[in-house]
């Protein structure tokens, strides 16, 4: 193993040492309890099998039979989900030709950032992981089950679907992705469209024009935001069978692959033959090789949240200074949008995740001694799957890359280190994704232009106001403070201010997503306005310095002036009502910090 990596991850083992070891005699406790449906009463049994078919009531009642739970997070409004909408009754007949059961246990709120963002409802975003992770412990806490498949593939999906998963870590699962839809117009041409729509060049119908082109069918959007990244860091992490994140909705190989899926989480079971529960398959060693899998490929930024959120539901602790000392040693080995003009079907087509794990793993960068739901070692993970003569089938993946300007060897790595840097400074602490900013940009001393509402840039950018060096701080837009949106709807005026030769950043105590892009956002800033940061003294005309190369985010302020201002506060005109987000108060109010997970569940930190 690398020494950096080696040693990150024994001092994640020993800092986690105590809640690890709780968390593994919790699991160990449900498992010595036997089958499950064994625990429960006649009656209690007969409700939960009534609707079944009377071969699959015999097999329920024998419980020599595994019963495996589908946790669904369909829905036909999102391209990425839509195609679930028929995978119960695949997974169902799949199960059954083995001889067992599956069961739909639950079906999980499901929402689009893409759809919300810029709109009130982007404000329930973050929240609703805990809401997911919620649901997915209810759907499973009947007892029924020796087994989940996990369908979910978006932003907060999937870390809600895992974190939920953590409490059942008895029990093996597998996530069963449906894959990206097709290339449509390339993310350059979008990115540039949005750009002159801001600069008033275009009008509505030309942008929708170039958004529905992007956006064009069922599957995962293609440029690598948190819904990519969310699948290639499971794959390497071992909870999806190799190969399987980025085949196409409509390819026949998909079809083969949720069947395997079915097959192999009845294998996996205490009634199969290779008992592998999910709180074993998520381990130290697998956290920190979805870290390094997502640091090499620049992949999203709510990564830094959710990982550390889903870690700590499985008793363990990683911080952010974990992921910027991996960051520092693991190479940046894909350029897919927007670190890059490529999008994911590229990416795949390129070698995909079977050149990318062989490459890691060759130099040391990713832990080969983990249990996964292919079987024990990564290496299994180097193979690729393939349709021969209507069977499945697992081959060696390509030993070189196919296109070296998208994914590239280590050997000849786009740049030495990670995609993903640590800030630090007077203002606290936050996250730039480097990878998507050219150097000459990563670096910026200017006055700040404080808003506590993104929608007042537009108004500043049209007035002219902004034509010049300056760093935007949107402040009020932390966990507490309105559920930490995403800001993504700033992007277009502060690529157009970039490009038009002014040098500029963002800092805010929100998010800018997946689609983090060429301007230096340090992000995430903790602690936030509403948690007593800095960041609610700062005020237009300050200098800010932003140095995505040293790691440094300070207001350039004397520290006496600084003490005698008052945080101003942040309003919360808009938070408590409308869209359904008075009813979430009590759970925003119980954010963590962004570098903590952004978590409402403060009871796993009093069990383990």
């Amino acid at each position: 193993m690398h020494a950096t990596i080696a040693a990150v991850t024994e001092r994640i083992i020993a800092r986690s040492k105590e809640h690890r070891g709780k968390y593994l005699a919790a699991i160990a406790e449900a498992k010595a309890q036997g089958v499950y449906r064994s625990s429960l009463s006649c009656g209690n049994l007969a409700h939960g099998f009534a609707a079944c078919s009377a071969d699959d009531k015999q097999s329920l009642t024998q419980l020599t039979k595994a019963n495996i739970g589908i946790v669904t997070a369909f829905n036909d409004m999102l391209s990425a989900h839509q195609p679930y909408e028929h995978y119960p009754d695949i997974l169902k007949q799949a199960c059954q030709s083995v001889g067992s059961v599956a069961q739909v246990a639950a079906g999980v709120p499901a929402m689009c950032d893409g759809v919300t963002q810029g709109q009130p409802g982007m404000e329930l975003s973050l929240i609703s992981r805990e809401v997911i992770a919620m649901a997915t412990a209810v759907g499973l806490s009947h007892n029924m089950f020796d087994g989940a498949l996990l369908l979910g593939i978006c932003d907060k999906i999937v870390p809600g679907l895992l974190i939920g998963a953590m409490s059942f870590g008895h029990l093996p699962m597998l996530f069963v992705p449906a894959g990206p839809m097709r290339s449509g117009i390339p993310n350059k041409d979008k990115a540039r469209v949005r750009q002159l729509f801001a600069q008033g060049k275009v009008d509505r119908a030309a942008l929708l024009e170039a958004e529905a082109k992007s956006y064009h069918s069922a599957g995962t959007c293609t440029f690598y935001g948190t819904a990519n990244s969310n699948q290639l860091v499971l794959e390497v992490m071992g909870l999806q069978l190799p190969g399987s994140s980025f085949v196409n909705p409509d390819d026949p190989l998909r079809l083969a692959l949720t069947q395997a899926a079915a097959r192999q989480v009845c294998r996996l079971t205490a009634l199969g033959t290779d008992y592998t529960p999910v709180g074993e398959v998520v381990n130290e060693k697998s956290i920190v090789n979805g870290i390094v899998a997502l640091l090499a490929t620049g992949g999203s930024t709510n990564l830094t949240m959710h990982m550390v959120a889903a870690a700590r539901a499985a008793g363990i602790i990683v911080n952010w200074d974990d992921f910027a000392e991996l960051s520092a040693v693991v190479p940046l080995l894909a350029r897919v949008y927007p670190n890059g003009h490529a999008d994911i079907n590229h990416f795949h087509a390129a070698g995909g995740m079977a050149f990318l794990i062989r490459e890691l793993l060759d130099a040391g960068m990713l832990h080969e001694d983990v249990a996964t739901v292919a079987g024990h070692g990564l290496r299994r993970y180097t193979q690729e799957p393939r349709l021969i003569d209507d069977q499945l089938v697992w081959v060696d993946g390509p030993a070189e890359s196919l296109d070296t300007d998208v994914l590239a060897p280590v050997s000849k790595a786009f740049q030495p280190n990670g995609g993903l840097k640590l800030l630090k400074g007077n203002l606290g602490r936050a996250v730039m994704k480097v990878s998507a900013v050219q150097p000459q940009y990563r670096v910026v001393e200017a006055p700040a232009v404080v808003i506590d509402d993104q929608d007042k840039l537009n108004g500043l950018y049209k007035a002219g106001e902004l034509n010049r060096d300056c760093v935007i701080v949107v402040k009020g837009q932390g966990p507490k403070a309105n559920g930490m949106p995403e800001l993504h709807k700033l992007t277009p005026i502060l690529g157009s201010l970039q490009d038009s030769g002014y040098h500029v950043a963002l800092v805010t105590d929100g998010r800018m997503s997946g689609a983090s892009g060429k301007v230096p956002a340090a992000i995430h800033l903790t602690p936030e306005a509403l948690g007593g940061g800095l960041i609610a003294k700062v005020r237009t005309g300050d200098v800010i310095r932003v140095d995505g190369e040293s790691g440094e985010i300070s207001v350039l302020v004397d520290e006496a002036e600084l003490a005698k201002r008052t945080a101003e506060e942040v309003p919360l005109r808009h938070v408590r009502y409308g869209m359904g987000r008075e009813l979430f108060t009590t759970l925003r109010a119980s954010f963590s910090s962004p570098e903590t997970g952004a978590r409402s569940t403060s009871a796993v930190d009093e069990y383990y």
